[in-house]
């Protein structure tokens, strides 16, 4: 059986929730959100872990670390 080196939450305010799925390398989250652009989140769990956003035809791709500086470059 192969690790699990991460899991995923997600929640609604419908009181839905899924929590604790499972995942060796990588996951993703896509929000369609009504008459606006959809959201996809993905996270490749490596040493250094890649993230990847999407919002419609704007994409970003880096570290955890990378977007943390870009956040506090921002605030």
């Amino acid at each position: 059986m192969s690790d699990i080196k991460m899991t995923a939450e997600i929640r609604t305010d419908y009181d839905c929730e899924v929590v604790g799925l499972p995942s060796e390398m990588w996951a993703e989250c896509v929000m369609k959100i009504q008459d606006s652009d959809d959201f996809h989140f993905e996270i490749i769990a490596e040493k250094r872990p890649v993230i990847h956003i999407v919002i419609g035809d704007v994409q970003w791709k880096g570290t955890i670390e990378g977007l943390k500086q870009q956040l506090k470059d921002k605030a």
